[in-house]
C-alpha cells in the first residue's frame, strides 16, 4: 500500500490509544473527584443546620427572659428581694388610692385625726386654723405622729435605689415624654443639692422632687437610718409650715371646714366612683393579654 509521507501506521495506532488510556484516566478521575465534592458540600450544609439550630434556640431563650423586658426595673436577674420591693411598690399604689376618699371623709370629720393618721398638708393647715381658735389641744403630738405616719413607706423608695440604681426612674420616665423631662429637671436638682434635697422633696410643685430625691437617696448608698431621720425633720418641718400658715387665717378656715363637714361624706363617695371609674377604663384601654 502507499503510505503518506511522514504516516507510520504503527504511530498511528500507539498515538490512539494513548489517548484512549488518557481519556479513561481523566472519567476515572472525575467519577473519584465527584464522590469527595458531594460529601464536602453535605458537611457544609449540615454545619450550617446546626448553626441555624442554635441561633433559633438562643433566640427562644432571649425571648424567655421576660425580666430583660422594657419597663422592668432591674438590669439583671431578680431575686427574692426584688420580687418584694416591687409588691412593696404595687401596695404602696393600691394604698394611696384608696386613701384619697379617705383622706376627704376624715377632713370633714375631725381635721387633727386626719393629720395624725396621714400627716398631709391639708390636714397640717387645717389643724392649725382650729388651733388659732382654741379647738385643737394638743396639735403638737397630732402634728409628730403625722409625721411619722406620712414617712412610712418612703423607705421602699429608697430600697429600689438601693437594689436597681436609677432603675424605677427610667421606668416612671417611659409613662410619657413630659414624664421624662420632669424627672431629669428633679434629677439634676437632686445632684446639686445632695442630701439637703429631701428638705425640697416636700415642695407643692409639679415635679417628681420626692420620687427622685427617695431613690437616688438609696442609689448613692446614703444609709437607711440616716434618710429616715432626715426624712421625718423635712416632713415635720414641712407640716408646721402649714400650721403656722393655717393658724394665720385662722377663723376663716374654720368656717369652710364646717360647711365642708356637710358633704364631706358625699365628696368621700364621689371620689371612689371616679377612682373606680377610671381603674375601669384603664383596663378596658388595656386588656390583659390572652
Amino acid at each position: 500500500m502507499n503510505q503518506k509521507p511522514g504516516e507510520n501506521p504503527a504511530e498511528r495506532d500507539d498515538a490512539r490509544d494513548h489517548a484512549r488510556d488518557r481519556e479513561s484516566d481523566l472519567d476515572g478521575r472525575a467519577e473519584k473527584e465527584l464522590p469527595v465534592e458531594a460529601e464536602a458540600e453535605e458537611e457544609l450544609q449540615a454545619e450550617a443546620a446546626v448553626e441555624a439550630e442554635t441561633v433559633a434556640e438562643a433566640e427562644v431563650d432571649t425571648e424567655a427572659e421576660w425580666w430583660q423586658e422594657p419597663g422592668m426595673p432591674w438590669n439583671k436577674k431578680p431575686g427574692k428581694a426584688d420580687y418584694w420591693c416591687l409588691g412593696w411598690l404595687g401596695f404602696i399604689g393600691v394604698f394611696g388610692m384608696a386613701m384619697i376618699p379617705l383622706r376627704a371623709w376624715l377632713l370633714g370629720l375631725d381635721p387633727p385625726i386626719m393629720l395624725a393618721l396621714t400627716g398631709s398638708r391639708l390636714g397640717a393647715a387645717s389643724t392649725g386654723a382650729l388651733a388659732a381658735v382654741g379647738e385643737a389641744p394638743g396639735w403638737i403630738w397630732y402634728l409628730l405622729i403625722g409625721s411619722l405616719v406620712a414617712i412610712k413607706f418612703d423607705w421602699v423608695y429608697w430600697w429600689a435605689g438601693k437594689l436597681w440604681g436609677r432603675g424605677m426612674l427610667d421606668v416612671n420616665a417611659q409613662q410619657s415624654a413630659r414624664t421624662a423631662r420632669n424627672i431629669d429637671r428633679a434629677e439634676r436638682w437632686t445632684q446639686k443639692l445632695g442630701w439637703f434635697g429631701i428638705f425640697l422633696a416636700y415642695l407643692p410643685i409639679p415635679l417628681p422632687i420626692a420620687l427622685v430625691v427617695f431613690i437616688m437617696s438609696g442609689a448613692t448608698g446614703m444609709k437607711l437610718r440616716t434618710f429616715m431621720v432626715l426624712n421625718f425633720i423635712a416632713k415635720t418641718v414641712w407640716n408646721l409650715g402649714y400650721f403656722a400658715l393655717g393658724y394665720a387665717i385662722g377663723e376663716p378656715v374654720v368656717n369652710v371646714l364646717e360647711q365642708y363637714q356637710k358633704v364631706a361624706g358625699w365628696v368621700a363617695i364621689g371620689l371612689v366612683v371616679v377612682i373606680m371609674a377610671s381603674v375601669f377604663y384603664k383596663q378596658s384601654k388595656n386588656p390583659a393579654p390572652k
